[in-house]
């Protein structure tokens, strides 16, 4: 079976929510493809989270969506409020690791950096399985035998990831079929700092980004706070954003439907990847939708 486990709705918050999750019993996403997460045999060590019904799904429909984990830990469900919201809007979405066992009622971020001494963190996953995820999700989108055929947007791919996972993505940003990069509670960390074994943190490569760029950071209170507006000024060549939203590094991503974060994403990506107008309004303008939004803030460069 290329299906090996497959969890959703009721049955997603018996095998794996903690007894305080009571909403997460229903977690399908408020988009117009209720959707699941399952570990398939033909993408070792990734979870999947799709719409449930691929019927509905119309063809050449579905971008792709690839997700650093907080910690670049293998636990690929740690984030899966927020994936299955954007799932749900009609896009393929793979995280790095596997559904474990069991899992902590809120997921564990990356420990606040050090900046000299050794790593105080070494990824669990590793920045190639997102351009895994890529490889993989245009290979289904050909293959006669695969649920997916024909219904993925095979050149709209988004890179994504959260703190350490946030690092993976701007490494896997620099590959030229990444039309988008979205940037959660994360930054580069300045020359000679970085903490994180296994991880690559040059500032440099911020110049090799090709497409817009979307930082979602937690406000002062977020350990990534200065690295990612480093970033953000930094950035110069392509467009950009920067949202802050006052939750610290936590995020929204176990908040019911993944909160403000996961609907900031998805507006980004509906804009960037199937370029709605709707989506683009939230973004652009003097009167923007998210511009006067008194949960964020937004700064923007090279998009009005």
């Amino acid at each position: 079976m290329l299906f090996d486990r497959v969890i959703l709705g009721s049955l997603a918050a018996a095998l794996l929510a903690a007894p305080s999750a009571g909403l997460e019993a229903a977690e399908r996403g408020t988009g117009p493809y209720p959707a699941l997460f399952e570990e398939r045999a033909d993408l070792p060590n990734h979870v999947v989270y799709r719409p449930a019904d691929l019927a509905a799904v119309g063809r050449k429909s579905l971008g792709i969506y690839v997700f650093g984990n907080g910690g670049c830990s293998a636990d690929g469900t740690s984030s899966r409020n927020h994936l299955l919201e954007i799932a749900s809007h009609g896009y393929l979405v793979i995280a790095s690791g596997v559904i474990p066992p069991a899992r902590p009622s809120v997921p564990a971020a990356a420990p606040a950096p050090a900046v000299s001494g050794a790593p105080k963190l070494v990824a669990q996953t590793p920045t190639s399985a997102l351009v895994e995820a890529i490889d993989w999700a245009q290979r289904e989108n050909a293959k006669p035998d695969s649920p997916f055929q024909g219904r993925i947007a095979a050149d709209a791919v988004a890179v994504s990831g959260w703190s350490c996972g946030g690092l993976q993505a701007l490494s896997a940003a620099q590959d030229l079929r990444v039309k988008t990069a979205v940037i959660m509670n994360s930054g580069f960390f300045k020359d000679g700092t970085n903490p994180i074994g296994g991880i690559v943190s040059d500032k440099a490569m911020l110049a090799g980004l090709h497409g817009p760029v979307l930082y979602v950071l937690g406000g002062p209170t977020d350990i990534a706070y200065a690295n990612g507006t480093d970033d953000y000024q930094r950035i110069t060549k392509v467009p950009a954003a920067l949202v802050n939203i006052p939750v610290g590094h936590g995020g929204t991503y176990m908040q019911p439907h993944g909160g403000i974060a996961a609907e900031v994403v998805s507006a980004w990506l509906d804009w960037q990847l199937k370029g709605q107008k709707a989506a683009a309004a939230r973004f652009t303008g003097l009167n923007c939708g998210f511009c006067g939004d008194p949960r964020l803030t937004l700064d923007r460069k090279g998009i009005d």
